[in-house]
């Protein structure tokens, strides 16, 4: 039998949220697989290094800071849609004949959006899924703390790479939540596959995908998001050398190189790089690259999608149902898609 969820002050027994790690990064590296895709990114033409290597526990904190910048409105801009439109979210899952989900949060991060929305949604099980292993646990002991009758599975994994999920996570009225418009990250052929694997019952099957989506606006607005006055940013993208060395055993000096952040508008997205301030020459194990002074290291793609587009990509990918809630300024959507 399900306890009901408890809110905080309640007092209950204390619980622990399980935790299954499928991402721990070993002494001296990767796996060979990954540390392979590190070395031939920064091999190509144009070298270019996975914004998924942004998140170790000191790029997640960073990543938290940036989102309280004033610059940075996708964070507050779509908190403000979960709490102006978390009933009508509750009954788009309901009236899709999805009560108590099991609710799958994908780069959970600190947990906090799924948080807000747990009171609402009531899932059966809460399955936060994140790259950032140490960060994410700590985050699921949090949640634990909060609600301590949810059943809590806590996944470390690059879900990037596949959705095989542990059996620990149940199997049925799977609801996926991906906000923060990560989907952002994979371009719009990478995105349509990701959400095809989603709705496969042999890789994700879900029943419903609640999606945050950053959406087109002036360049000026957007460009700022991704380069702040503080440097928070810049801070951040630097980082990302810093854990390439930990896990490729590179020698990159993060001094000697500039955070660049533009936006791409026959693309449609913000692009971030990270530009070398002189001639220099990297190494790594087995490998180095020249570089020359100006040369750039693509870092992060940020797709900017319409109602219009998002919606399309949605039904190409198998959703029927497809709801979408957006704040005045129609700068942000949360989508509500099932199958």
């Amino acid at each position: 039998m399900n306890l009901p969820l408890k809110l905080p002050g309640l007092a209950l027994a204390p619980a622990s949220p399980r935790f299954i790690d499928r991402y721990s990064e070993t002494p001296g590296g990767l796996p060979r697989s990954a540390a392979q895709e590190l070395a031939d990114g920064l091999n190509e033409v144009a070298a270019s290094v996975s914004p998924k290597y942004f998140y170790d526990a000191p790029g997640s904190k960073l990543f938290e800071a940036i989102t309280r910048l004033d610059e940075y409105y996708p964070t507050r801009t779509e908190a403000g849609i979960f709490e102006a439109a978390h009933a009508q979210m509750a009954s788009a899952l309901a009236s899709a004949g999805i009560r108590r989900p099991c609710l799958i949060d994908l780069g959970a991060g600190n947990c906090a959006k799924a948080s807000s929305l747990i009171p609402h949604l009531q899932p059966q099980q809460y399955v936060p899924v994140d790259i950032s292993v140490d960060f994410l646990r700590d985050a699921a002991e949090q949640v634990q703390a909060t609600f301590p009758a949810l059943d809590i599975v806590g996944v470390g994994m690059d879900f990037s790479a596949g959705l095989q999920l542990p059996p620990e996570v149940q199997a049925g009225d799977r609801v996926y939540f991906y906000p923060g418009s990560s989907l952002g990250n994979f371009s719009p052929d990478q995105a349509l596959a990701f959400l095809q694997r989603i709705t496969e019952p042999a890789q994700g099957g879900a029943r419903g995908l609640l999606l945050g989506i950053d959406l087109v606006k002036d360049k000026a607005t957007l460009e700022a998001a991704y380069d702040d006055a503080l440097g928070v940013t810049a801070a951040f993208n630097k980082n990302l050398l810093r854990h390439v060395n930990r896990l490729l055993g590179s020698d990159f000096d993060e001094r000697q190189w500039r955070h660049l952040a533009l936006f791409n508008e026959a693309e449609s997205r913000i692009e971030m790089h990270l530009q070398a301030q002189k001639n220099l020459t990297v190494r790594w194990p087995g490998g180095e690259r020249n570089f020359r002074g100006g040369e750039r290291i693509h870092t992060e793609s940020s797709y900017k999608y319409t109602l219009a587009s998002m919606s399309a990509l949605l039904r190409q990918a198998g959703f029927t149902q497809i709801n979408y809630w957006t704040d005045p300024k129609e700068w942000f959507a949360v989508f509500w898609a099932s199958v």
